[in-house]
């Protein structure tokens, strides 16, 4: 028989899972305690017995979203040496790109970060510091991917590095949101297409 911290930890990781899903898709604020006590199939004293309150059951699926995010975009850098195939292959990771067709539930509801950007405000100001933070590290990994690319004299030295971290998340930000309203996802791959090009051309000859 399992110990009961081990049943206890895959309680947890449970509720955040499925709490996560229905944060992306009906946003904080439209989440309901009977939402996520359906989502989880426990009573409201079965999830409070792990958390403290819904914010707390936000901050912490969010954190773990993010972090998976953040793992994926690792795994793709590590398969490429040079600076601009890493982009790329960043690019290409970004994990909401066919998220309509995704067999993971949650990314079914669009991409998390701009979902909880969109939605918090001065109201939830740990939602909203949350997800700076994490945007603020995917701009710092793009950021010293790019310094790194020029160092090696792989990309161009005329080329500013906190520009093309903008660039690239605000262009994949965009493409999600377009394909969320009019239900097609062909605005994010010309976006990914528009992309590839853009950062093609900060490598440098030979």
């Amino acid at each position: 028989m399992p110990p009961a911290t081990s049943k206890a930890a895959t309680t947890r990781t449970h509720i955040l899972q499925q709490s996560a899903i229905i944060f992306n898709r009906q946003g904080f604020a439209g989440a309901s305690i009977a939402d996520l006590m359906k989502a989880t199939g426990l009573k409201k004293g079965g999830i409070y017995n792990h958390f403290k309150s819904k914010d707390d059951i936000a901050l912490a699926a969010f954190e773990q979203v993010f972090t998976q995010m953040g793992r994926q975009y690792w795994q793709a850098l590590r398969s490429h040496r040079h600076a601009v195939d890493r982009l790329q292959a960043m690019l290409h990771a970004f994990p909401f790109r066919e998220y309509e067709q995704s067999q993971d539930p949650l990314l079914r509801g669009g991409c998390p970060l701009l979902n909880l950007a969109v939605e918090s405000d001065d109201t939830h100001p740990a939602l909203r510091a949350q997800v700076a933070a994490a945007l603020g590290e995917w701009q710092t990994l793009i950021t010293r991917v790019v310094q790194k690319g020029i160092d090696r004299q792989e990309i161009c030295p005329d080329t500013h590095p906190e520009k093309v971290a903008a660039v690239v998340i605000a262009a994949l930000e965009g493409g999600v949101m377009l394909v969320k309203l009019y239900d097609d996802v062909t605005f994010l791959e010309s976006v990914v297409e528009h992309l590839d090009i853009y950062l093609e051309g900060l490598r440098t000859a030979g």
